[in-house]
């Protein structure tokens, strides 16, 4: 075991993705083994006007070993807890003093690594500098922790990419392990319409990063991936993506959840009560339709903004037939998309018809808050074009929610969890999806869930739980580069077969819904991580 565990993601106490959920839920198990000894390196992108709604600023071990003496002119640290289960220490990095050594750190990349840093943009640059500031806040503390200390860096994604080289060359006692959660090639790949699994044994990564303009984040990517002690992914759809476009075969550590997030008993109960009541008050203030009752379906997407890569498309096509099936005749649906897209604020019009709990039927009655770019937004102009104008009479209706649901978005005012728990059924037909949170995180609260075998969560079903839906509450749809309509076909059926079970059976499946989420708990996946630290540790000792 190590002395120390430090884990670097830019998504430490910075919600912005998946991989928030795989850290902040993965801390307890990890202190549980490691206590203070397992530190969180997160970016400072906070102040006093906007201070950050995870981060607890407090005394902590780490203060003395990371004064401004031990690290470089004008770069700071703030060190605190975490406000997650477990509280686990957290440093966070303000980097902006680092960029003077832009040029010298893109160069030493060059000549050690061959990492190509010319064609970086973005926020190739700022992800770089924060690495490298990481990288010195491990090197103080083990300058303290002195020669005989044994630690562990873990890097989550190539934007933390230069912290692992770094170590590589400064602190060669310290054992590597770089975690690709999606490589930027095949997310790039999906995300520009080409088609990845079919073609998967013909695509070269170097080459399609030419193609693609990654060639820089590919660069980084790949060098961090050979040069890790241990080398990791998600699941093993992205182990074969893995191999292929950055060629080294890595560990499967699957994701998992930590069920100290899911509320037990009278509290479930509530929390529910009240996020269906605030579900069913919005759609009826949008729709005008009074007669929207706690009978209605009310089921949901969500995830990150990525169209085709989401299943996002497909999810409103599936709607869009469904909305002629009989199964819609006795039984009112409702639909919410909780993607974050480029949101300006919450609808006045739609806050006043809540607070007087009416069904007044707005002007664009689709959307609770206003968006910067209507006129390009994916989500916004599908549902217009398919017709899907949610009149009062209309037995499916959407509602697209463009804005992070974290307690204060002016419509909801709840966490997105609290959010998820009011819903009857979850569908996530991705198409690119290393692992798959949402859905996992929908099985833990209790709420059934529709997603594909091309994500890894799906597959751990398929090949863990079992093939029948009412027994392990998820449903898992076969998707691959060529078979759209009979994916949509299968949801619109699954969908419909909900429509029609009774209450006592939905209980059932939900209930299920929670067993398999705690057979994919991180006490039984956490043995993962542990081999590949132990790898990474043989690793450094053998270079000491």
């Amino acid at each position: 075991m190590p002395d120390y565990l430090f884990e670097i993601s830019w998504e430490v106490c910075n919600r912005v993705g998946g991989i928030y959920a795989v850290l902040s839920t993965k801390a307890k198990t990890l202190q549980k083994t490691y206590g203070d000894r397992l530190v969180f390196i997160g970016p400072d992108l906070w102040n006093q006007e906007n201070p950050s709604p995870f981060f607890i600023e407090t005394e902590t071990p780490l203060d003395t070993l990371l004064n401004e003496k031990r690290l470089p002119t004008g770069m700071s640290v703030r060190t605190g807890r975490w406000d997650v289960p477990g509280k686990p220490l957290v440093v966070l990095v303000n980097y902006k003093s680092l960029y003077i050594y832009k040029n010298e750190l893109y160069g030493e990349m060059w000549r050690h690594f061959g990492v190509d840093s010319l064609h970086g943009y973005g926020d190739y640059d700022e992800s770089c500098i924060f690495a490298y500031g990481a990288a010195l806040v491990i090197e103080a503390h083990m300058k303290q922790a002195g020669s005989e200390a044994r630690a562990i860096a873990h890097c989550d994604e190539w934007t933390t990419g230069k912290g692992l080289l770094s170590a590589k060359l400064h602190l060669p006692q310290v054992g590597t392990v770089f975690t690709t959660h999606a490589t930027s090639i095949g997310r790039s790949i999906c995300g520009n319409g080409k088609p990845l699994y079919d073609y998967m044994a013909g695509y070269h990564g170097d080459q399609m990063a030419g193609e693609l303009n990654m060639v820089s984040k590919h660069s980084l990517e790949k060098a961090a991936a050979h040069e890790a002690d241990a080398f990791t992914t998600v699941s093993d759809v992205t182990a074969r993506e893995c191999e292929q476009l950055l060629e080294r075969r890595p560990i499967v550590t699957p994701n998992a959840f930590e069920q100290n997030f899911v509320p037990k008993g009278a509290k479930a109960v509530k929390v529910r009560a009240e996020a269906r009541k605030r579900l069913l008050q919005v759609a009826r203030a949008l729709s005008g339709d009074e007669t929207l009752n706690d009978s209605a379906l009310l089921i949901g997407t969500s995830g990150r903004a990525e169209f085709r890569n989401k299943g996002l498309d497909l999810f409103l096509d599936t709607l869009n037939v469904l909305r002629g099936r009989a199964c819609l005749e006795n039984r009112r649906v409702v639909a919410f998309i909780l993607v974050p897209g480029w949101v300006d604020a919450a609808r006045y019009d739609l806050k006043d018809a809540i607070a007087r709990d009416k069904a007044v039927g707005l002007f664009n009655p689709i959307i609770t808050h206003t968006i910067n770019n209507r006129e390009s937004d994916a989500i916004y102009n599908k549902i217009l074009n398919m017709g899907l104008y949610n009149y009062p009479g209309d037995p499916l209706k959407v509602v697209y929610v463009p804005s992070y649901l974290n307690g204060d978005d002016g419509i909801f005012n709840m966490p997105y969890y609290n959010v998820l728990s009011g819903l009857d059924m979850t569908v996530f037909p991705s198409y690119y999806e290393p692992w798959g949170y949402t859905p996992l995180e929908s099985a833990a609260f209790g709420v059934p869930t529709i997603t594909t075998d091309l994500a890894g969560f799906g597959q751990w079903v398929l090949s863990s739980q079992g093939t029948n839906y009412k027994n392990t509450g998820v449903m898992v749809v076969h998707r691959n580069d060529s078979n759209y309509d009979e994916a949509l076909t299968q949801i619109v059926d699954g969908l419909c077969d909900v429509l029609e079970m009774d209450a006592d059976l939905m209980t059932v499946i939900g209930q299920n819904a929670q067993k398999t989420a705690r057979a994919a708990s991180w006490a039984n996946f956490i043995k993962y991580y542990k081999q590949a630290y132990a790898v990474a540790l043989k690793a450094a000792q053998a270079r000491s």
